[in-house]
């Protein structure tokens, strides 16, 4: 979205906040260095669905009207928020896919149903992955997989050196770490019994906890949670890395998951240990670096990662020509084609039926002063 604020308003409409105020209201954020503005909706948090969705509605008829009325691209990453941006007169409408959300705990029951709605009223279906792409393609007739792209200039700056976060600072070495939403899509069993098995080694998790209690989480002296970091920062906790780690478990929320962290991980520098997810296997089995482990031997395969991450870095000239094939300005100009395209067909159509109504139009008034009814 940063590359697509460089030429037109993106505003990136957010999750509602509950408020105790007795009005709905939206905040504007601007997201540093970006032409990119996150809208946050508040609404009172004792009004029904039907209140709640009536007001996101009315909102975002706001936010357009407020700049210029002009009909938007509307650019869904999630079904929910199709429920109340539906009636929008929308230049084109893009569903950018990146996950089965419904397989996720605690999905809405009538989540399925309303992406048929938005797959029907789509004009391009982007997917984060082959496997969604493949779950997804009979659905649409326009539909492109992007698998995960990567901002290879932010993370590079984690081989160099960097002064470490305070909170990480003092973490004794050897570090392997994770950063990324923790929910039911890790394998808790298998973090717990890695790091069990492996007392000498420091696992660092980045990230929120969703959907889970931080009570379900592995306790040990060698496992630190961190909390949520701010993207900007991510390079500097990675700097102290020796491996990354996707211990993600096998299960229907990881399904369909797209290796997003596996490019941003390589661009750091770091030697990776992923569980069999499907699309790290389709994509990344084949690259040096990336090491493929079932549960019960991750700590082997953590073992091979760090010798590799202390031998030297012949391998890492391998991984930036690959990484140089799923750039984000890539990405961007194949997107943004796309999207030009369909905004395109769309303007056209409406021309067509214009000229049709005022065809139509012309007749009756002819008709009418010919005396005919």
């Amino acid at each position: 979205m940063h590359r697509f604020s460089r030429e037109r308003h993106v505003f990136f409409f957010e999750e509602f906040i509950p408020t105790d105020h007795h009005l709905a209201y939206l905040e504007i954020h601007p997201f540093a260095d970006t032409g990119v503005k996150a809208i946050r909706p508040r609404i009172p948090h004792w009004w029904s669905e039907a209140e709640r969705d009536s007001a996101l509605a009315r909102l975002l008829d706001d936010l357009i009207a407020l700049h210029g009325g002009r009909r938007p691209v509307l650019w869904f990453y999630t079904p929910l928020m199709f429920t109340f941006a539906k009636h929008v007169d929308a230049a084109a409408v893009i569903y950018d896919c990146m996950d089965e959300l419904s397989n996720f705990k605690f999905a809405p029951p009538t989540l399925k149903q309303t992406e048929v709605a938005l797959l029907a009223r789509a004009d391009a279906v982007f997917t984060g992955g082959m496997s969604l792409y493949e779950a997804k393609k009979d659905q649409h007739d326009n539909i492109r997989a992007f698998p995960s792209s990567v901002d290879t200039h932010h993370f590079h700056a984690a081989r160099a050196t960097i002064t470490a976060p305070a909170d990480q600072a003092d973490i004794p070495s050897p570090r392997l770490g994770y950063c990324g939403v923790i929910d039911e899509r890790l394998d808790l069993d298998l973090i717990r019994s890695v790091a069990a098995a492996r007392p000498e080694l420091s696992f660092v998790f980045l990230g929120p906890i969703a959907k889970i209690s931080s009570e379900d989480l592995p306790k040990a002296p060698n496992i630190h949670y961190l909390g949520r970091k701010d993207y900007s920062d991510l390079p500097a906790y990675l700097a102290g890395w020796d491996v990354a780690l996707m211990p993600f478990a096998l299960n229907e929320a990881t399904r369909f998951i797209s290796p997003t962290k596996t490019p941003e991980y390589l661009a750091a520098g770091r030697p990776v240990v992923s569980t069999h997810i499907a699309d790290v296997v389709r994509g990344y089995s084949d690259v040096p670096g990336v090491f493929l482990s079932q549960a019960e031997d991750f700590g082997i395969a953590c073992d091979a990662a760090l010798e590799l991450s202390r031998s030297d870095s012949n391998w890492l000239t391998v991984v930036d020509g690959f990484l140089a094939q799923s750039s984000w300005d890539a990405t961007f100009q194949a997107m943004s084609a796309i999207v030009g395209q369909c905004v395109a067909v769309n303007m056209a159509s409406i021309s067509l039926s214009e000229r049709a109504a005022l065809r139509i139009y012309e007749t009756e008034r002819v008709m009418s002063d010919l005396g005919h009814d």
